[in-house]
């Protein structure tokens, strides 16, 4: 329990800090952040992808001043249900009208009260890491009042903007090894995104699901950042480094998700049973994770290329699968019901893959009947015409360039 002297001095605190962040470039996010009055805008992502600088500008694009406050503050250690009386007392006291509150999930019955600010016409908006306690919370209380965005790091044409750099084969190359963290991005010390793993692991997952073999949770999680790219399945992955059970692996597959650590891109099929069933393939949040954390002795450019393929679908669609038939084809992006994008990703297509790659995605656009497809590439540029369908070769600077 704290009392409201206490949370006011924090408040206080907390306003220096956030007002000075920063403003850095303007996050494409910034467009598309909904406010709707009486709803609750709920913003989400891993840790320390930017979400504190998103609201910065928000508040210099749209208000005048708003209430800050970040949960995780330890001066907030003892901050209970109870305390949330205060808060109002203060909020009101202040006489402010739009909150900005980060990591509020981490006090219990936290959806009552904004449930009650909303009704008293505040300008609400949230800050979280886990996506499935903010859902399920807001599912129980706040049906229907609520609006959400997913904030993820630097696209590639945010990366551009901050080196001030033009899209070309180097800039690329230099995305692919560094990653989109706007914390290391600007500061290039690898322990950044060590250290940012480790309290993802430990903090997100471990202590809020109490799993006790802490060391077997970053095992599994290097090992899947040394796999990205490649189908894994639960009932093959048990009895690695001593997780014996399917039900425990595919519980640790969604803590990975619901951070914002690793997705993992279902196999297309009409069936939800087989989708379910059928191997997924595994992409990380961020391929700087690739490169401080993954076993692999060789690059992967290839996979790494994959993967930032993925977070550009990723932004624009919630509806993605890879197709497996004879051949396989790496995307397919859905939007409401409808496949809209079918995309390949080859980092240099030669004669000994060619026949693959090709035949891959053509057997997938068939398949939906759809006319156009992408091979994304590191470089390369072409054009094919079969049967009335087109195939375009595309160097990836410049399929990435547009965000």
């Amino acid at each position: 329990m704290l009392r409201q002297e206490e949370i006011s001095g924090v408040i206080d605190a907390q306003k220096v800090t956030f007002l000075q962040k920063g403003n850095e470039i303007p996050r494409n996010a910034l467009a598309d952040v909904p406010i709707v009055e009486n709803f609750a805008t709920i913003i989400t992502g891993i840790r320390r992808c930017g979400k504190s600088t998103l609201l910065l500008q928000l508040l210099n694009k749209n208000y005048d001043d708003a209430l800050y406050l970040n949960f995780e503050d330890i001066r907030l250690a003892g901050f209970e249900s109870s305390d949330f009386v205060r808060l109002q007392k203060e909020i009101k006291q202040r006489q402010q009208k739009v909150l900005f509150f980060n990591e509020i999930q981490l006090v219990e019955k936290w959806e009552i009260i904004i449930n009650q600010l909303l009704r008293e016409s505040y300008t609400v908006f949230i800050t979280g890491s886990n996506a499935s306690l903010l859902s399920r919370e807001l599912g129980t209380h706040l049906t229907g009042r609520h609006l959400s965005i997913e904030l993820f790091p630097f696209s590639f044409s945010e990366y551009l903007s901050l080196k001030q750099a033009k899209p070309d084969r180097n800039t690329l190359l230099d995305y692919l090894q560094t990653g989109g963290m706007p914390e290391y991005v600007k500061n290039n010390q690898v322990l950044i995104l060590t250290n940012l793993v480790e309290d993802i692991i430990v903090r997100d997952i471990a202590v809020r699901h109490g799993i006790r073999d802490v060391t077997a949770l970053k095992q599994l999680a290097v090992y899947l950042i040394t796999n990205i790219a490649r189908p894994v399945s639960a009932n093959k992955l048990s009895g690695m480094f001593g997780i014996k059970s399917t039900t425990t692996m595919l519980e640790y597959f969604s803590f990975f998700r619901d951070s914002y650590l690793l997705e993992f891109l279902p196999q297309f099929s009409y069936s939800l049973k087989a989708q379910a069933r059928n191997p997924r393939k595994i992409y990380t949040m961020d391929t700087g994770f690739i490169n401080a954390l993954s076993t692999s002795f060789t690059e992967d450019r290839g996979r790494k290329l994959e993967n930032v393929v993925y977070l550009h679908l990723r932004r624009k669609y919630t509806d993605l699968f890879f197709f497996q038939g004879k051949g396989e084809c790496d995307f397919v992006a859905f939007s409401k019901g409808k496949p809209r994008e079918i995309i390949q990703v080859c980092y240099h297509i030669n004669d000994e893959n060619f026949d693959r790659e090709y035949n891959g995605l053509l057997e997938t656009m068939r398949f939906f009947d759809k006319k156009e497809g992408v091979i994304v590439t590191l470089e390369q540029e072409d054009s094919f015409e079969k049967d009335g369908f087109s195939v375009t070769l595309l160097p990836a600077f410049a399929f990435l360039k547009n965000g």
